[in-house]
């Protein structure tokens, strides 16, 4: 029966993933018409769908479950944000997506260590993976530039690829963090 929990929650994880990955981040002003301002932002929720499994469902679903993600978007299904297919591997973004397999496990391993949930130590534990998949996307994007796979500029790939959305991801991350303890308290996770 344990098995077959585990599976189920990795299911879920992937389900997770995949549904925030389609989620585009965006701000939302009401305007004095009563219509919607939409000012879209440089990243989607695919880290943070991952960081929730892990936070939720531990480090080794949360690893199970990124995983999975990677071998649906490299072989099946086009669910990462700029499609998918194994010809994804060469583009400056995968180095970013191989990232989310230790961010998962670190942050599953965070939460797990330490059973009280709260803001500040989610937050710290999702900002943190969230530092790990972009070291791992720098380190992808130098070896990638090194190989000549790249003719842009490194500094310009790390500025499009990490600087200019990490404000939002991270901004992501506080909110995934408040998600999930909430997400804790409704179904009783523990």
């Amino acid at each position: 029966m344990n098995k077959f929990s585990s599976g189920l929650k990795a299911i879920t994880g992937v389900m997770i993933i995949i549904i925030f990955a389609m989620l585009p981040s965006s701000i939302i002003f009401p305007q004095e018409d009563l219509s919607l301002s939409i000012i879209p932002l440089y990243s989607t929720w695919q880290i943070q769908g991952v960081l929730l499994t892990s936070l939720l469902c531990g480090p080794q679903i949360g690893t199970i479950s990124a995983i999975s993600y990677l071998i649906i978007g490299l072989f099946y299904l086009p669910v990462f944000h700029g499609g998918g297919s194994v010809g994804y591997i060469l583009t400056h973004e995968f180095g970013y997506l191989l990232g989310l397999i230790p961010a998962a496990w670190i942050c599953g391993c965070l939460a797990k260590q330490n059973s009280k949930a709260n803001l500040i130590n989610y937050s710290f534990y999702t900002g943190f993976s969230l530092c790990i998949v972009h070291f791992i996307g720098i380190i992808f994007l130098i070896i990638g530039k090194t190989l000549g796979i790249w003719v842009d500029n490194l500094f310009d790939l790390i500025l499009i690829n990490t600087f200019i959305p990490f404000p939002t991801q991270l901004l992501l991350c506080i909110s995934i963090s408040l998600f999930s303890i909430l997400l804790r308290r409704i179904l009783i996770v523990k």
